[in-house]
């Protein structure tokens, strides 16, 4: 078992003994130091080199070092290799805790206190039950169900948007196009989980914050080509937007002189929403390395027709 490893070096050397300890039969090489290229059985990272094949002809998975696998060009990878997004149980929870973070402070309108903070304003200002709080999510997969768990024990009233119906208990579930308008209709705090395909690129625009209720919130913790900047600042200026927690932007980081830095009513994160744990993340490596070794499928194989 060869792994190459393409990405953060600090995080590869925590990868480098967590794999001495779990796997000590295993080659374990950090970028650029490859050896021999026809030796890498698996290759883990978040932007593989040029000519993947080219340089490592025996090459038998990508992995993806973190949870999406949008990042890759796939005109450029060939059409057999497998290529796998990292779903481990610490990248899940860290979802949870963010999402739940971030839907409390806009439920309790922590973004207008801190910045009535700024202005030594002190004013409180009137407050609703989570029960009359309706919590939407857009993307429903593994990330996304774990995010409403904690949001439906809180009482908040929440449905999730998908390709599928969703079965989950306390949410509702509503499907495709169809549906689209109508969940949107009953999302005071919309959460954006989309993965990044052709068809959900720029979906976070001014016609879709138009269908939310006046004075809707919005969570982006999808990905950067989702959000439409400039429309989310006319939603804001409008009052058709009340606030946004943004986690992810295109590009990253933004220019210091962009507005996201400086408004008032935008909580910016430095897509730190979710990070893949180094334990729990090796775990996961080696699990789906011994089921593609036994020949079964693995966990978060993309599925390029549908982009993830």
């Amino acid at each position: 078992m060869n792994i190459l490893y393409k990405s953060a070096s600090e995080r590869g050397d925590l990868w480098a003994d967590l794999l001495a300890q779990l796997a000590p039969d295993a080659s374990f090489r950090q970028w650029p130091d490859i050896g021999d290229s026809a030796s890498i059985d698996y290759l883990v990272a978040w932007q593989p080199p040029e000519e993947i094949l080219q340089q490592f002809p025996n090459l038998k998975v990508l992995f993806s070092v973190g949870a999406g696998a949008d990042q890759f060009d796939y005109s450029r990878l060939p059409p057999e290799l497998p290529v796998v997004r990292m779903i481990e149980p610490g990248l899940t929870q860290g979802m949870v805790e963010y999402v739940t973070f971030a839907v409390l402070g806009l439920h309790r309108n922590m973004p207008r206190y801190l910045h009535q903070q700024r202005q030594q304003l002190w004013l409180g200002h009137g407050s609703k039950p989570a029960a009359h709080c309706r919590v939407g999510v857009m993307g429903v997969g593994e990330l996304g169900e774990a995010a409403l768990a904690p949001l439906v024990q809180l009482g908040f009233d929440c449905a999730g948007w998908s390709r599928s119906a969703k079965a989950i208990p306390g949410v509702s579930s509503f499907v495709g196009d169809a549906e689209l308008g109508a969940f949107l209709a009953r999302s005071d705090i919309l959460i954006c989980l989309l993965p990044l395909t052709p068809a959900t690129e720029g979906i976070l625009n001014a016609s879709l914050f138009s269908q939310l209720p006046p004075g809707a919130s919005l969570v982006q913790v999808g990905r950067g080509k989702h959000l439409h900047h400039q429309h989310l600042l006319d939603a804001l200026e409008s009052g058709q937007l009340l606030a946004a927690v943004i986690d992810v932007s295109s590009p990253e980081p933004l220019p210091q002189d962009h507005p996201f830095w400086t408004h008032p009513a935008i909580w910016l994160t430095p897509h730190i929403a979710s990070q893949t744990q180094p334990e729990s993340a090796v775990r996961a490596l080696l699990e789906n390395i011994r089921r593609f070794e036994r020949g079964e499928t693995m966990i978060g194989l993309v599925d390029r027709s549908r982009g993830y």
